[in-house]
C-alpha cells in the first residue's frame, strides 16, 4: 500500500480528516481524487467528463426548447431537507420530461390526423416507453455518456436558434388579417387573467415555468465525481449553463408573446399539448410539425440528461447509507460500465410509479412539474443560507467563487426563494372554483 506524503486535510473542502492524517491507498491521486478523498469518499468513476461535456448534460437537462414548450400551461395560464429536496427534484425531473414529449408526439400524430385523439394510456405507454430508452442510455460507460450528450446539447443549441428564427420568419398571422407582431402596448401593457388572483400574484405565480425550466443547471455538481479539474470546471458549467439559459429562455419567451393568436385557445385546444397549439395558431401545419420534431428530439436528450443527473444523486445517497437496506443495490456501480446502473434502474422505477399520475388527470399529471420547481428550489437555498448567515468567515471558498459578492448575491437569492415558495403552492383558482 503507498502512503502519500501531504495531508489531503490541506484541501480547501471541509474535510473529515484531522491535521496531518493520511489517507491511505493503492494508487497515486490526482488532485481531482484528493478532494474526493479528504470528504472521506473513494473515487470509484471515471474522470471522462470535461467543462464542455459537462456543460453539455447541464445545457440537455436545462432543455430550454423542451421545457419551455412542456410547460406553456404554467407560463400562459397562471404561472436532511436539502438532500431530500434535491433527490426528490431529480426524480420527478425525467418522468416530467418525458410526460411532455409523449404528450408532444402525440399532438403531433393528432395535428396529422385531426380524428385521432389521444386517451391517458397512450401517454403513459410512450412516456414510460421512452423513459426506458433513456436508462439504457444513461447505463453507458461515462465517456460513451459524455459524447452522448455533447450531441445531445449540440443539437439543442442549434434547434433552439432555427425555432427562434423560424416562428418570426415563417408565422402566417398576416394571411389571418393581424398585423405580424401584436403591439408592444399589448405585449407588455395588457394582463391576461388566467387565474383569479390579482395581476401581480398571478404574475408571481408564471415563474413556476422558468423555475422549472432553469433547474436543471446543478447538474455539473452531481458529475462532479466524472470531471476532470472539476473544482474550476464544474462552476464554469453552471454559470454557461444558467446564463445562456436564462438569456435566450428570454428571447424565447418574447418571440411567444409576440405572436401568439389566441392564449385560450391554446390553453383549451383539443391537441392537450398548448404549446403545439400555439404553433399551429401563427404557423402553416408543416412548419409546425417540423418544429415540434425539433423540440422532440430536444426533450428526449433533455430526460436522458435528467435521467444520468438524477442517478448520480441516487449513487451519492446510496453511498451514505441513506435509503436503509436498498443501498446496497444502488450504491454498487458496475464493473463494466463503471457507472451507478443499478440506481439509473431504481430511479426509473419511481419514474414509472410516477407517471401513473397521468390517469389522474392533467392537474395530477402537473404536480410533477409543481413539485420540482419547489423541491429545487428548497434544496438550492439551504446551503446557500448556512453559508450566508450562519457559516460566517469560517467559510473556505474553493479556487473558484464569487468572492465579496457571494454574501449580497446569496441574500437576495434567500428572499427571492422565500417570497415564490409559497406562491409556487398556490392553486390557480379561488372560491368555489377549487370544488
Amino acid at each position: 500500500m503507498a502512503e502519500r506524503k501531504k495531508s489531503i486535510a490541506k484541501e480547501q473542502v471541509t474535510t473529515v480528516l484531522e491535521s496531518g492524517e493520511i489517507p491511505i491507498h493503492e494508487r497515486e491521486y490526482t488532485a481531482d481524487e484528493e478532494v474526493l478523498a479528504a470528504l472521506g469518499y473513494k473515487p470509484e468513476f471515471k474522470r471522462d467528463f470535461s467543462l464542455w461535456t459537462s456543460f453539455c448534460v447541464s445545457f440537455a437537462v436545462l432543455g430550454l426548447l423542451p421545457s419551455f414548450a412542456s410547460t406553456l400551461y404554467f407560463g400562459m395560464g397562471y404561472a436532511g431537507i436539502t438532500g431530500w429536496s434535491n433527490w426528490l427534484v431529480q426524480i420527478t425531473a425525467a418522468p416530467s420530461v418525458d410526460y411532455g414529449m409523449a404528450a408532444m408526439i402525440l399532438a403531433a400524430a393528432s395535428i396529422t390526423d385531426p380524428a385521432f385523439v389521444p386517451q391517458n394510456y397512450q401517454v403513459f405507454l410512450l412516456t414510460v416507453f421512452i423513459m426506458l430508452i433513456q436508462s439504457c442510455l444513461s447505463s453507458m460507460p461515462t465517456r460513451w455518456i459524455a459524447n452522448f450528450n455533447s450531441v445531445g446539447s449540440t443539437f439543442n443549441i442549434i434547434a433552439l436558434f432555427i425555432v427562434i428564427i423560424t416562428i418570426p420568419a415563417a408565422t402566417n398571422r398576416a394571411d389571418q388579417g393581424l398585423p405580424r407582431f401584436k403591439a408592444s402596448s399589448e405585449v407588455w401593457g395588457i394582463f391576461y387573467e388566467g387565474t383569479s388572483f390579482p395581476n401581480g400574484l398571478a404574475l408571481l405565480m408564471s415563474f413556476v415555468a422558468v423555475i422549472w425550466t432553469m433547474s436543471g443547471y446543478d447538474a455539473p455538481f452531481h458529475l462532479s465525481e466524472e470531471c476532470s479539474n472539476a473544482n474550476i470546471a464544474s462552476p464554469w458549467a453552471i454559470v454557461f449553463t444558467s446564463g445562456f439559459g436564462g438569456l435566450f429562455g428570454w428571447f424565447l419567451q418574447l418571440v411567444v408573446a409576440y405572436t401568439v393568436v389566441d392564449i385560450d385557445g391554446a390553453l383549451e385546444s383539443e391537441l392537450g399539448q398548448p404549446y403545439a397549439a400555439y404553433l399551429l395558431q401563427i404557423l402553416p401545419q408543416k412548419a409546425t410539425l417540423a418544429i415540434l420534431a425539433l423540440t422532440i428530439m430536444c426533450a428526449f436528450s433533455m430526460g436522458q440528461g435528467c435521467m444520468v443527473a438524477a442517478s448520480r444523486v441516487t449513487f451519492a445517497y446510496s453511498r451514505d447509507e441513506c435509503f436503509g437496506p436498498l443501498s446496497n443495490i444502488t450504491k454498487q456501480v458496475n464493473r463494466h460500465t463503471r457507472t451507478p446502473v443499478n440506481a439509473v434502474w431504481f430511479n426509473s422505477l419511481i419514474g414509472i410509479v410516477m407517471a401513473v399520475l397521468i390517469f389522474g388527470g392533467e392537474l395530477a399529471a402537473g404536480a410533477l412539474f409543481s413539485i420540482g420547481a419547489v423541491a429545487a428550489f428548497v434544496a438550492f437555498t439551504i446551503p446557500i443560507f448556512i453559508r450566508v448567515f450562519l457559516v460566517g468567515d469560517r467559510f473556505r471558498p474553493g479556487p473558484w467563487s464569487l468572492g465579496r459578492a457571494s454574501r449580497p448575491i446569496g441574500a437576495m437569492a434567500c428572499a427571492f426563494v422565500l417570497l415564490m415558495v409559497p406562491i409556487l403552492m398556490l392553486p390557480s383558482v379561488t372560491g368555489r372554483d377549487l370544488e
